[in-house]
């Protein structure tokens, strides 16, 4: 049966949450969780000599093994690989659901870009994903997730009566700035990590500058453009009010989007976040397409969009923080009206320094991020179990985890690392994997248990603590 992304699962055997540090502690030995390597989708040299090379550097066997449990899962569990007119194909699910999230597929490969200069199989399999994604992008460029089959009707439960343009090939569509985002910051990742020029090939040239094109149109300067949804549910955050194109706005050049990256609909349609990250996308996809193909057109009009935005977010999207001081907000209405939250999904006001939309250093994203961990943020929750952000997409008391390896990323101080380690270890559920969320008080309480995104941020961490903090882990 079809997985609803809102259907809540527990897990078989909680972890009480510890209440000290440090981090290490006594207990059985732990068995992987992985497949049996014959049966593992995709597996890469390179990327299991770099468990090899971190488990080293982690003293505490619990946490060991929650690294070797989630940062293959990505490879080990959601990788189908093979050809399409002669070029290699990658569709990449996202767990316990079958079809493929522009965000997600891109975000679940990130953590071993690194690794792909030195690996001929890992560097194929990123080929096929932005093939791929350049397919589906051609197919329609509003749409968040997609088929296997792109000639398949959607299988996804929920989107079978969508009020909205529904393609072949087509899982969902929810209009979402940061999905094109996502491809783009492959792209660049990816070419910047190998100049392997093989994947940017007129198909993806397209696609990349039908991504602009529909960052374009949805500034709507000249009417509200082609994109509509309205869907029949139970949860109001699932549908688009105004007929299907969201609530009114001036329009001041920032780009709209239906739905937030959690898939929730947008209160105000210039999210914040996702704006900041589509000028940081549109500079890295300017940079692809001016080194792999020598376009410079296509460069100079990414860029020109950047800047554009740019101005547009630095002159309205900043409000008071009630300090003193001045933070972003999260949605806005060019009206002069304005929303400060902060959802765990990324792009988030916290997750923006992951993303390249902010230097980590920055003292405004430093404002925001804080501002954003505390109760001014009505998703940010404590409990006996651990502190975090949620959103609405689950509801209240649910902390993501994706919110506190967000925190321990933007970190510097060892206390707060620490501290983020100890919430990951004792809130798993006795999984060893990730999940989306779990009740603060209760990591028993989870949904999702197979959410690889989760599972390939956790496994990135602690390839980043391990470079750049190694005696945390020690």
């Amino acid at each position: 049966m079809t997985m609803d992304r809102r259907t809540v699962l527990a897990g078989a055997g909680a972890l009480a949450a510890a209440t000290a540090f440090p981090l290490r502690a006594a207990g059985p030995a732990l068995a992987t969780h992985r497949p049996p390597i014959g049966q593992r989708r995709f597996v890469s040299k390179a990327v299991e000599a770099e468990i090899a090379r971190v488990k080293r550097r982690i003293a505490d066997p619990e946490l060991a093994w929650l690294f070797e449990n989630c940062y293959p899962n990505t490879l080990d569990t959601t990788v189908e690989t093979g050809s399409v007119d002669g070029k290699p194909d990658t569709f990449i699910i996202t767990g316990d659901i079958t079809a493929m999230w522009l965000r997600d597929s891109s975000a679940q490969v990130q953590p071993y870009v690194h690794l792909a200069a030195q690996d001929a199989e890992l560097r194929q399999m990123y080929r096929g994903l932005i093939q791929r994604q350049a397919r589906c992008i051609l197919i329609d460029p509003y749409a968040n997730a997609f088929m296997k089959d792109p000639a398949a009707k959607s299988n996804l439960d929920w989107s079978q009566t969508d009020d909205t343009d529904m393609k072949p090939g087509v899982a969902e569509r929810k209009w979402e700035i940061d999905s094109l985002c996502y491809t783009m910051r492959l792209a660049h990742s990816y070419w910047t990590r190998t100049h392997d020029k093989v994947p940017f090939d007129a198909t993806w040239s397209q696609a990349a500058r039908l991504a602009v094109a529909t960052f374009r149109v949805q500034q709507r300067k000249d009417g509200p453009g082609p994109y509509h949804f309205q869907r029949k549910a139970a949860a109001p955050t699932d549908s688009l009010p105004m007929g299907g194109y969201g609530a009114p706005t001036r329009k001041i050049g920032l780009i709209h989007s239906g739905f937030r990256p959690s898939d929730d609909a947008c209160v105000y349609p210039f999210l914040i976040p996702s704006n900041l990250f589509a000028v940081s996308a549109l500079r890295k996809i300017a940079q692809v397409h001016r080194e792999a193909r020598g376009d410079d057109a296509s460069a100079r009009d990414a860029e020109a969009l950047a800047a554009e935005v740019e101005g547009v977010l630095k002159a309205h999207a900043l409000i008071p923080d009630g300090k003193g001081g001045q933070v972003w907000a999260y949605e806005m209405d060019g009206f002069g009206n304005w929303i400060f939250m902060d959802d765990a999904n990324v792009p988030s006001l916290s997750g923006l320094a992951l993303i390249d939309a902010a230097d980590r250093d920055d003292p405004l994203f430093r404002r925001t991020a804080a501002l954003a961990w505390s109760d001014r943020n009505p998703y940010f929750y404590r409990g006996t179990a651990a502190e975090g952000i949620g959103g609405p997409h689950i509801g209240q008391d649910q902390i993501w985890p994706m919110s506190i390896i967000t925190r321990a990323m933007n970190a510097d101080d060892d206390a707060t690392i620490r501290q983020c380690l100890h919430w990951l270890k004792t809130t798993h559920g006795g999984t060893g994997f990730m999940h989306e969320s779990f009740d603060k008080d209760d990591p028993a309480k989870f949904t999702r248990p197979w959410f690889a995104w989760a599972n390939a941020l956790f496994g990135q961490l602690i390839v980043e603590i391990a470079d750049r903090k190694p005696e945390l882990l020690a």
